[in-house]
């Protein structure tokens, strides 16, 4: 099946652009510490976010001295990773970019980290293929993806109960997997590490998780807006189940945890 791969990236960057991800995105923020830590940033090392989003790994990096530069394709969310390097005093550099198109010459990083960015490019062997090549030899390439049975590759997944992702497209999830790694970046750089760690989302209640990925999360926004009625009515109950099913708080807050893995890998 042909698929038209630029097509889809037009309604992504659609998704991501309406809502505030901004909202939810600043919630992650203990991610990107975790993977700078992971990645045992040095000071002065040139870091290159990609789909740094609202700038989570970036701020990391920036905190331990290194020289970064951050990339999205969602100018709006640059413009939010750069208010808050401002408002902490980073000198950092944000560059409007494409996963799939990184506007950098070859081995031009010591290290390329992406949280919950990359893993949403509809071409993968390709967003691979560009985080390696922009990644000096011997640099390492550092990710955090959402895990197909966590909360989060959950969540897309009943989303595509209700609507229909493109058809021929691979799963985001995928690259929470150790094999679909193995794959995306065979001879280009071997892994370090692969850790299943778990992120929990802290919110009032269930119905308070959702009333905010409904407002700010664009895939959960542009769901609701595929849908009538009825369906959204459908979409909420399963939403709300699913987070209740996950939920490890007993006090009538929402304690959920999702599990994502963090990649360290070394270019060859």
């Amino acid at each position: 099946m042909n698929v038209d791969l630029g097509a889809v990236k037009t309604r992504q960057q659609a998704a991501w652009s309406s809502g505030d991800y901004a909202i939810v995105g600043t919630t992650l923020q203990i991610v990107g510490e975790s993977l700078c830590e992971a990645l045992d940033l040095r000071a002065g090392s040139s870091v290159l976010d990609v789909a740094a989003g609202n700038g989570n790994a970036t701020l990391a990096a920036a905190r331990r001295w290194c020289d970064v530069t951050s990339t999205d394709y969602v100018p709006a969310l640059l413009e939010a990773g750069r208010k808050r390097a401002a408002a902490e005093g980073h000198i950092v550099t944000f560059r409007e970019a494409d996963a799939e198109r990184l506007p950098f010459a070859d081995r031009s990083f010591d290290v390329v980290v992406s949280t919950f960015g990359v893993m949403f490019t509809p071409d993968q062997d390709q967003a691979a293929k560009e985080l390696a090549r922009v990644c000096k030899a011997g640099g390492r390439i550092g990710l955090a993806n959402w895990t197909p049975e966590g909360f989060v590759g959950q969540l897309f997944k009943t989303i595509g109960r209700h609507v229909p992702p493109a058809a021929g497209v691979l799963s985001p999830a995928l690259w929470g997997t150790r094999a679909r790694l193995d794959e995306l970046f065979a001879g280009t750089a071997k892994p370090i590490r692969m850790n299943e760690r778990e992120f929990a989302f802290r919110y009032r209640s269930p119905m308070h998780l959702l009333e905010v990925f409904r407002t700010y999360y664009g895939p959960v926004n542009r769901a609701f807006g595929a849908l009538d009625p009825a369906g959204q009515e459908a979409l909420t109950r399963d939403l709300i189940a699913l987070a209740e099913a996950g939920n490890r708080s007993r006090d009538g807050s929402l304690v959920l945890p999702s599990a994502y893995l963090e990649v360290v890998l070394e270019k060859a």
